[in-house]
């Protein structure tokens, strides 16, 4: 963004915010909105006069409106973890950042139609809880889940451990209330799995990571709470015995495999290295592994254990899996977890790296495993790659360390090319090169040499279309 373009913002455009959300709803000590402008990753530092967080909907309408008649740009935001720079504003300065965090009410459960309705700055734990204390089950879950909030998560369309079975954030919404460019505010939450009554308006906003308009609540999906579930830590022979084990699996227990991750031997190292009361699963060690997951409700629970030991021999009988074990309690099924959530802060540890949150056809994983690999080994000798993530959805998170020989500064000189080959072999295999992060202010470059210029004049004739002025999340994905 051009800075020198952008005025500062009038003070009498801050004192009629102040007005509309009152003193508790801004913050304007540089101390208290500093947490509000990093970002998750250390990327960006943004700067804002004032950090704006109204407690209503109507209060959200009358910032917007405000906003747009005076041409202000907003940069909205949930919980401030996403990992593209999407939520931070830009250095200037001259953003107004609009945090959804004091709405957080639980609206309405509705136990018999299985949905949940919540204001957008709702944390996602607390979504997960609720459902709980209902005898339902909301399946989104992801590493962040103690302090992202349902607004950002549906803005960049989460993804998670769960997608393989119950799909990504845009699958789990039925309905959303959100403020439009202009301050109106569109009431769409119902709790209706169908409504052919045109278009459907939400998956606009879905997705769009505060550019189209501000999501401030959001009907959603329940399910029946598992009855049971049996978590496995297993070594496979290869990439490929990795994806043969998913389709067997989804085939023998009548598709009730919810988690399905993948892990190379170094990236569960790192996590073994770096992370306190992290523990091998297995007596041996192995090139590759998956955390897969069964679940099953009340009439399946009981012979749940006995389907995934019939899944593991029939697959190691056809020489697919090495060895593996299964949990034998809660606790046991946690140190499987922490050793996969734990890989990305474990590879913090060996200097600068290079990540990626791509996604291909399951039927490519392996394929995408050992070509990308080799194109980089042959680009770089020493690199060191750490791939993991969720082969049932086609997401693999492939992070790449630097050369153990390497600086960092001379492995960040390099990232560039990095990237290219990475998504050029990606987008090759009919792949995306975001999968689940979004892409914010990290990926717009990447997202205009990849995506296809048809479909960035669609989005573009959307954006204008819906936000003239271009106050909403200004140079983000665009």
């Amino acid at each position: 963004m051009n800075a020198t373009a952008i005025p500062e913002i009038d003070q009498s455009v801050l004192n009629r915010l102040r007005a509309a959300v009152g003193e508790a709803g801004i913050i304007t000590d540089e101390n208290d909105k500093a947490p509000y402008l990093n970002d998750e990753r250390g990327y960006y530092t943004g700067a804002s006069p004032m950090i704006v967080r109204p407690a209503s909907t109507d209060e959200v309408s009358v910032v917007v409106d405000i906003c747009n008649a005076t041409r202000t740009p907003i940069v909205p935001q949930g919980g401030n973890t996403g990992l593209c720079g999407g939520a931070t504003p830009y250095e200037h300065g001259s953003e107004i950042l609009l945090s959804m965090t004091r709405m957080n009410a639980i609206r309405d459960i509705d136990v018999l139609n299985y949905t949940i309705t919540v204001e957008a700055g709702v944390i996602l734990a607390n979504v997960q809880k609720a459902a709980e204390e209902n005898d339902r089950y909301f399946p989104l879950s992801l590493g962040g889940e103690g302090t992202a909030r349902i607004g950002g998560n549906l803005s960049t369309n989460a993804g998670g451990t769960g997608v393989l079975r119950y799909g990504p954030a845009r699958d789990l919404c039925l309905g959303i209330e959100a403020v439009l460019p202009d301050g109106r505010i569109w009431n769409g939450l119902n709790g209706l799995r169908k409504d052919n009554t045109g278009y459907d308006i939400k998956h606009l906003f879905i997705g769009a990571e505060g550019t189209l308009g501000v999501i401030t609540a959001a009907c959603l999906k329940l399910f029946p709470h598992p009855a049971d579930i049996q978590t496995a830590f297993v070594a496979v022979e290869n990439q490929h015995a990795t994806v043969e084990l998913l389709a067997r699996a989804r085939r023998i227990t009548d598709d009730r495999v919810v988690t399905f991750e993948y892990m190379q031997r170094e990236a569960i190292q790192l996590a073994l290295n770096h992370i306190a009361d992290t523990r091998d699963p297995l007596p041996n060690i192995y090139s590759h592994y998956v955390l897969m997951e069964l679940a099953a409700g009340e009439a399946a629970a009981t012979g749940l254990r006995g389907v995934m030991e019939t899944v593991l021999e029939d697959a190691m009988n056809d020489g697919l899996v090495l060895d593996a074990v299964l949990a034998e309690s809660g606790q046991q099924s946690g140190d499987f977890w922490k050793i996969r959530e734990t890989i990305p802060e474990a590879q913090k540890f060996e200097g600068a790296s290079s990540k990626h949150d791509i996604s291909v056809p399951v039927s490519g994983v392996a394929d995408f495993l050992v070509d990308a690999v080799a194109d980089l080994q042959n680009f770089m000798p020493g690199i060191r790659p750490c791939a993991f993530g969720h082969v049932g959805d086609g997401n693999i998170h492939f992070n790449l360390s630097r050369p153990a020989d390497m600086s960092d500064e001379e492995f960040r000189s390099k990232e560039f090319d990095i990237h290219k080959i990475v998504y050029d072999r990606t987008v090759a295999m009919g792949g995306s090169i975001s999968a689940e992060h979004g892409i914010g202010r990290l990926r717009r470059g990447d997202l205009e040499t990849y995506k296809s210029p048809v479909a960035l004049d669609v989005m573009r004739t959307i954006k204008a279309s819906l936000d003239p002025n271009g106050i909403m999340n200004p140079d983000k994905v665009l």
